[in-house]
């Protein structure tokens, strides 16, 4: 049976810039795509694994996200308030360092989903992570299989799944698919304010301490207003 961790940090406070106007007065995670709040493609495919509790930080709109989550049954939901300051991609996980507990702990972008939308993917996940060899298990899109997306890639895998960046190549076939397992020890060891992720994997990367496993599934990757349209008829046309 796949050991699915039971605790997942929703990355829920992004300003949401590129999407707007449409972020002008409303919470990224909360836009709509077919008929489904973007957030909510993310916690019904956790929910579905047995995730049994949410850890979701909030800071643009937060009032809205906070009520969001107040009907999210099945799973507990705790906040962590970024009011005052966004922390971003490291530095949330550093502040809920307390809420998250020591054991592995998926992290999860509101801004990318794939389909069909089931658990399948965070099963694999959880069946690939091996904390005696890795930190850090990531979620990995073919850059041609997705819609949304038109960035050069960001890592290389090898054959034991171990990860290399990019660096200075020009290209790379994967992209971060925006889920990943995370030792949470790693970012309680850090002071509660604003940095990226990438602190803490400039470390792993060099020691083969982060892994990746490919998505099996259509990536859709919604960063701006023309992707949001663009995922959308995809749907639409496609189903999920």
């Amino acid at each position: 049976m796949t050991n699915i961790p039971q605790t997942a940090m929703i990355l829920a406070a992004g300003l949401g810039t590129r999407m707007r106007p449409l972020t002008n007065d409303t919470a990224k995670p909360l836009l709509n795509v077919a008929g489904k709040s973007l957030i909510d493609w993310q916690l019904d495919a956790l929910i579905d694994a047995g995730v049994k509790k949410l850890v979701v930080n909030t800071h643009w709109c937060a009032d809205q996200v906070e009520a969001h989550m107040r009907g999210i049954s099945g799973v507990d939901v705790v906040i962590s308030n970024e009011r005052e300051q966004v922390l971003e991609t490291g530095g949330a996980l550093a502040k809920a360092a307390p809420l998250l507990g020591e054991a592995p702990v998926f992290v999860v972008n509101t801004d990318a989903f794939w389909a069909p939308n089931d658990a399948a993917p965070l099963h694999a996940l959880a069946n690939a992570y091996f904390p005696s060899v890795m930190d850090e298990v990531l979620l990995l899109a073919d850059k041609e299989r997705c819609l949304g997306f038109s960035g050069a890639g960001d890592f290389f895998i090898d054959a034991k799944g171990a990860l290399t960046h990019r660096g200075d190549e020009p290209t790379a076939p994967w992209a971060y698919a925006g889920l990943r397992i995370v030792n949470p020890k790693l970012y309680a060891a850090h002071k509660a304010e604003p940095f990226s992720a990438f602190r803490i994997w400039s470390d792993l990367l060099p020691n083969k301490r982060m892994h990746g496993v490919p998505l099996d599934r259509f990536w859709l990757h919604v960063g701006d207003p023309v992707a949001l349209k663009d995922a959308e008829m995809w749907l639409k046309c496609f189903g999920a």
